[in-house]
């Protein structure tokens, strides 16, 4: 009997080979909000969705688009122009909109953006500080940025979207004030 493991001629095992090629490289999901690209690590998404239905909820704060309805699990919808004060789709678009499925702490959240692009793989060595010059909306919810050739990518994080208000997030897990 053979060993399935691939070795090099120098006797590495292949598969540390090919973990060494993407040491220091992360894949990020590209996204767009009012015209700025954004990224999420790959690992944090759990889906996108294109055309659900999402029901309003009553008093809920404008951030909160409603909720969906995954494979049973009640997810909340947070739209990212609300929540970053940006201005509201135009009609025409409204349809348009993509949903990004994000777990944190164990509860499901959409992240309504404008679109979805690529996945890229960058490298960690290329990943900078939140410039002051960024927009104080973006630096709110923003762990860094990356330079592209025709513009910046800022790398979301996805606690900073969701945490925007303790009790809405205390509401949404149905815990009680």
């Amino acid at each position: 009997m053979t060993d399935l493991a691939m070795t090099t001629e120098s006797g590495i095992a292949l598969d540390d080979t090919l973990a060494g090629l993407n040491a220091g490289l992360k894949d990020f999901v590209t996204l767009y909000v009012d015209g700025q690209l954004f990224g999420l690590p790959v690992m944090t998404i759990q889906d996108i969705l294109r055309n659900i239905e999402i029901t309003p909820v009553p008093m809920a704060p404008p951030e909160v688009a409603g909720v969906l309805n995954l494979r049973g699990r009640i997810v909340t919808a947070m739209d990212i122009r609300r929540r970053l004060g940006l201005p509201d789709r135009n009609p025409e678009d409204i349809d348009s909109f993509m949903n990004v499925v994000v777990e944190h702490q164990e509860v499901l959240y959409s992240l309504i953006v404008d679109s979805v692009g690529d996945v890229l793989k960058l490298d960690e060595d290329e990943f900078e500080q939140v410039p002051v010059t960024l927009d104080e909306r973006w630096i709110t919810v923003a762990k860094g940025i990356y330079r592209m050739d025709e513009e910046l990518m800022v790398i979301a994080d996805v606690k900073a979207m969701i945490e925007f208000n303790e009790d809405i997030e205390r509401l949404m897990k149905g815990d009680q004030p």
